[in-house]
C-alpha cells in the first residue's frame, strides 16, 4: 500500500486526514506534519523524514503539500532523494479521496496521475462544474429581464 504524508501550513494537514477519513472511513499509513510560523526547518525535515519512514510499506510514499514553493513544499522537495517518494503540491479533498481509493490498487506514479486529475476536475465555480452559464452570463441575463419587466410595468 502507497503511504501518505501531508504537510501542510497550520492545521490543515490533521483536518485533511479528518476530512479524508470522513469520506473514506479510517485510513492506514497516513501521516501529517503541521509546519508552524516558529518551526525549526531542520528540525522539521528530520521529522518528516521520520513521518516517511513510518508509512513506508514498499510500495511508495506520496507527500502531500497544500502550496508550491511554500515550506511545507521546500521540505517535502528533499524527500524526493528517497527514490520512492513522490510529492504533489495543492492538496484538496478530492484529490485525497481519489489517493485513498487507489493506493492499494494501483503503482504509485498511476495512483497520483488519477489523483491530481481528479484534484483539477473538481476545481471550478459550481456553475463551471455543473456546466451552467457562469455569473456574469446569468448576470447580464438577469439585468435583460429585470429591464423588460420594468419595461412592461412589472417588477422582478
Amino acid at each position: 500500500m502507497i503511504g501518505m504524508v501531508l504537510v501542510t501550513h497550520g492545521r490543515l494537514a490533521e483536518e485533511l486526514r479528518l476530512a479524508m477519513e470522513h469520506v473514506m472511513g479510517p485510513q492506514k499509513n497516513v501521516a501529517c506534519l503541521c509546519i508552524g510560523p516558529e518551526d525549526n526547518a531542520e528540525n522539521r525535515r528530520e521529522e518528516l523524514r521520520a513521518r516517511v519512514a513510518e508509512v513506508r510499506q514498499g510500495d511508495g510514499i506520496v507527500v502531500l503539500t497544500d502550496m508550491y514553493g511554500g515550506t511545507p513544499a521546500n521540505l517535502a522537495a528533499s524527500m524526493l532523494e528517497e527514490g520512492d517518494v513522490e510529492v504533489v503540491a495543492g492538496i484538496n479533498l478530492p484529490l485525497l479521496v481519489k489517493l485513498a481509493k487507489l493506493r492499494g490498487v494501483e503503482p504509485m506514479h498511476q495512483a497520483v496521475q488519477h489523483a491530481v486529475t481528479a484534484a483539477r476536475r473538481y476545481l471550478g465555480t459550481v456553475a463551471e462544474l455543473r456546466g451552467t452559464p457562469p455569473y456574469a452570463a446569468r448576470s447580464e441575463e438577469g439585468a435583460a429581464q429585470g429591464i423588460a419587466q420594468a419595461a412592461q410595468g412589472g417588477s422582478r
